[in-house]
């Protein structure tokens, strides 16, 4: 018997015989649709119903550890503990101090879409962060669970169940709240587990959910165990905060992303058309180099929303690399109506009702604080450059106190002042100026940037504070100031066009009446465009700024931005960076020697100018080192 012979096709699968004229073979193809007799409709059991569910609700432990959470934080709770085993593979337990749930209601709770968080009128009025009830059905189908809990005023009780089989409820001893254990995740769905990642990759991603939890509920203790044999290690642990709510959301993020997070990033508060947003935003100097440290929270639900990811790089486009990421903890809160958490099984993606209003809001309030931070630049700037002087290899570093005669052939010899280095020389070698030395009385000592000692290598400042020295890099700052300049400019003149001579149509197709929707916005840019027929923009002028523009694409980039839920951002984008290209060749360049009198100038101007801390390239503009720093470089401290 053949091959071909021997393959059946499956019901409900069309298979086709093609011959091959090359190789002279039959060759048996499987069509995936429904062909051939009249199929038949049945219903699934129950077991395959839960595990096709569980697929979306659990795709790996980490799903898992994060429902069990949410549930406890749902219930209340102020001491949260999780621990798992080999990734959460082996072993998952969540027990918290919560409400409880009752012994009559212990049966129903593992049941699918049973929830005590909503009654399903109106799934656009949620409050919690569970409400599907899916998570424990789910869990119960694929790996095996153990529910143990105890409400304040009653007994304890236990309900068991593995790959879908659910034991009766029996009583336990516990103490008040839920435990919650998984054991073999996935072992009723063997073929799950070819596709997690390794241990340290789920852990990993165990450990970012714990966080992220925490992030969003400060009032309450979190650990994060790790179970190796009887022993158990910790990874994680906070604290429950106390204090307003300000004061509690800071000091738990200082907990999770660090001193130094805080230190380097600006509070934010803004609100717009019934959404509140708040959190810590990173100066542009303190950036990465990825998207890791971007947390987002939308009524207190840790989310990964495109929207939100798009509005927080268009908050920092205007001072930020492009190979750069901020760090950012945003939280979003608004009326239940006003977002629909509904998206995904998983919860982790929202929608907005304007979405909008929630971009704008993420970009301008960014935008404001990050521009009320003035010169700010990073703190660990300093501490970088600290760490980049690093003493020669080879033998230990000798200081000159510790010089002995006939030790090796060092001598130390005085030497002679070599002329005047005091005088900055111009490019005609004619003296410039005397930076004259600072009186301990001088106000400019208490000034942020302090008070311009000299320029070496005819582009860097060094300035004197009262506890400190600054290093500035005139090019790069006054680039900045340039820039600012010319924006502020262009904010209170306008942006001035050219007209075209003869109109270039644009065809859009559906787009374009969206984008007419925009015309007032676009023409404050400097592009002009009107209606021309169904499905098409006639641009009657461009932006100066940009010169020869290819009106099309740029419209189709502009159609596209708002398709994403954007704005037009595209045409600003464009024109802040001529402006950008402007301020770079207009700016003060190395090898120009400066006057003490220009240097002050471009100190002070750098402390009253928004951004000024970085150029326009999202490089530091200047360095700060305190004087214990400059002690320690020379073995004092």
């Amino acid at each position: 018997m053949t091959r071909a012979a021997r393959c059946r096709p499956r019901q409900c699968l069309l298979w086709t015989r093609t011959q091959s004229a090359a190789t002279n073979c039959v060759v048996i193809a499987r069509d995936p649709k429904i062909s051939g007799a009249q199929p038949t409709i049945r219903r699934l059991e129950d077991a395959a119903i839960n595990r096709i569910a569980a697929g979306e609700v659990v795709e790996r432990p980490a799903s898992a550890v994060k429902e069990l959470v949410e549930n406890a934080i749902d219930a209340g709770a102020r001491q949260i503990s999780v621990v798992v085993a080999e990734g959460g593979k082996r072993l998952i337990r969540v027990e918290d101090d919560g409400c409880g749930i009752a012994e009559d209601q212990l049966q129903l709770a593992l049941a699918r879409h049973a929830t005590s968080k909503i009654d399903g009128s109106d799934l656009l009025n949620i409050h919690t962060l569970g409400f599907r009830g899916e998570a424990l059905a789910s869990l119960a189908a694929v790996g095996r669970l153990s529910v143990t809990s105890r409400p304040k005023g009653c007994d304890a009780a236990v309900i068991e169940a593995a790959a879908g089989t659910v034991e009766p409820v029996r009583p336990a001893a516990s103490g008040l709240g839920t435990t919650v254990e998984l054991r073999d995740l996935f072992f009723a769905t063997p073929a799950r587990l070819k596709f997690l990642r390794s241990e340290r990759g789920e852990m990993r991603a165990v450990t970012d959910v714990v966080k992220r939890q925490a992030m969003s509920e400060p009032y309450a203790g979190f650990e994060l165990l790790v179970e190796h044999s009887d022993a158990r290690r910790k990874v994680f642990a906070v604290h429950a905060e106390t204090g307003d709510p300000v004061q509690a959301l800071s000091g738990r993020i200082q907990a999770i992303l660090g001193k130094d997070f805080i230190e380097n990033a600006v509070s934010v508060d803004a609100k717009r058309d019934g959404l509140h947003m708040t959190g810590f935003a990173a100066l542009p100097t303190f950036s990465r180099g990825s998207a890791v440290h971007q947390h987002f929270f939308v009524n207190g639900r840790p989310v990964r929303d495109r929207l939100l990811i798009g509005a927080l790089r268009a908050g920092y486009s205007d001072v930020l690399r492009r190979d750069r990421h901020a760090a950012a903890a945003i939280f979003i809160d608004c009326e239940p109506t006003l977002v629909d958490v509904n998206v995904h099984p998983s919860k982790s993606e929202v929608r907005f009702r304007e979405p909008g209003v929630a971009r704008g809001l993420v970009v301008s309030g960014l935008r404001h604080a990050l521009a009320e931070a003035g010169h700010r630049s990073s703190s660990t700037i300093g501490t970088d450059v600290l760490g980049a002087f690093r003493a020669p290899p080879g033998e230990a570093r000798v200081y000159q106190m510790d010089h002995r005669p006939g030790r090796g052939r060092a001598q130390v010899v005085e030497q002679e002042p070599q002329g005047d280095g005091g005088f900055l020389q111009d490019m005609d070698g004619v003296a410039a100026g005397r930076v004259e030395p600072v009186d301990a009385e001088d106000e400019r000592l208490d000034f942020p940037l302090g008070a311009a000692r000299a320029q070496f290598h005819e582009n860097f400042i060094l300035a004197q504070t009262r506890d400190g020295i600054i290093l500035v890099d005139a090019h790069a700052a006054h680039e900045r100031l340039v820039y600012e300049r010319l924006k502020a400019q262009l904010a209170e003149s306008g942006v001035a066009r050219q007209a075209l001579l003869v109109p270039e149509i644009v065809e859009l197709g559906e787009m374009a009446a969206e984008i007419l929707e925009h015309a007032e916005d676009l023409q404050a840019l400097g592009l002009a465009i009107e209606p021309f027929g169904q499905g098409a923009v006639a641009v009657q002028e461009t932006p100066a700024i940009l010169g020869q523009v290819d009106a099309s694409r740029l419209l189709k980039d502009i159609a596209d931005e708002l398709e994403a839920g954007g704005s037009c951002g595209t045409l600003r984008a464009r024109v802040d960076a001529v402006l950008s290209r402007i301020a770079c060749h207009g700016s003060v360049r190395t090898g120009r020697l400066m006057r003490a009198e220009e240097m002050n100038a471009l100190l002070r101007e750098m402390e009253a100018t928004p951004n000024s801390g970085q150029c326009n390239h999202g490089r530091p503009t200047y360095v700060e080192l305190k004087m214990h720093d400059v002690e320690r470089l020379f073995g004092r401290r």
